[in-house]
């Protein structure tokens, strides 16, 4: 059973496959059936076709799935929230992985509804994680992330005195993350900010400015270690 797994994933990845020698074909077993249940969960919510793959864990919630958009292969931890109220809603493009117990929110307001929140493919999202989309949020191909990453699209203004900050303006300027990049453990992006391709950013990282291309960052605030 082993070996006929292994061919399947290989092909499925166009890459080789194979599990390490301490997987037993009874642990496989458990998985592949683990999987079924997944699929048949993601088909049950969202009826999609049989070339659109969505292994879907239990306890997820969906909100405005008319602005949710998944597309191939992809797979959705237990007991994540996705609300897709917004401009252009979420777009999980294929292969993505959404670790268990993070929240996709586009919108947390009805008087402003937020813009988007686009998932490229091959993107890894780790299990804790918070994704806002009052403004635009774009996370490039191939891109890979720890656990509790937080991003975080909009920013309060404060310049009347007299009137609480929770009722002053906001402004949304969007976030943008490359390509190829690994993002640390809880990291933190903030409002504006753009991360070029093939960038390392560290554990606890706070980033609150743009970074080009090739950029290890690091630190709270984040700054530019050296380049790679």
């Amino acid at each position: 059973m082993k070996s006929i797994v292994e061919k399947i994933i290989s092909k499925k990845n166009k890459s080789p496959f194979k599990f390490d020698a301490n997987i037993r074909s009874s642990d496989i077993f458990v998985l592949t059936l683990n999987n079924l249940m997944r699929l048949i969960r993601g088909k049950s919510i969202f009826g999609l076709k049989k070339n659109k793959l969505l292994f879907l864990d239990k306890g997820c919630r969906f909100l405005f799935r008319r602005n949710i958009i998944i597309e191939k292969n992809v797979r959705i931890g237990r007991y994540c929230s996705l609300s897709g109220l917004g401009k252009n809603g979420i777009t999980l493009k294929n292969n993505v992985s959404i670790g268990s117990f993070s929240s996709l929110i586009t919108s947390m307001t009805f008087n402003k509804t937020g813009h988007s929140i686009f998932i490229n493919e091959n993107v890894g999202i780790g299990e804790y994680s918070y994704i806002g989309g009052a403004g635009p949020v774009m996370i490039g191909k191939d891109t890979i992330t720890g656990q509790y990453l937080s991003i975080h699209p909009e920013n309060h203004t404060f310049n009347l005195k007299d009137k609480p900050i929770r009722l002053q303006e906001t402004t949304r300027k969007g976030i943008c993350i490359g390509e190829n990049c690994w993002i640390g453990a809880k990291v933190t992006f903030l409002d504006g900010v753009k991360i070029g391709d093939n960038c390392i950013v560290a554990a606890g990282a706070v980033v609150n400015k743009s970074f080009p291309n090739n950029s290890l960052i690091g630190g709270v605030p984040a700054k530019l270690i050296k380049s790679i």
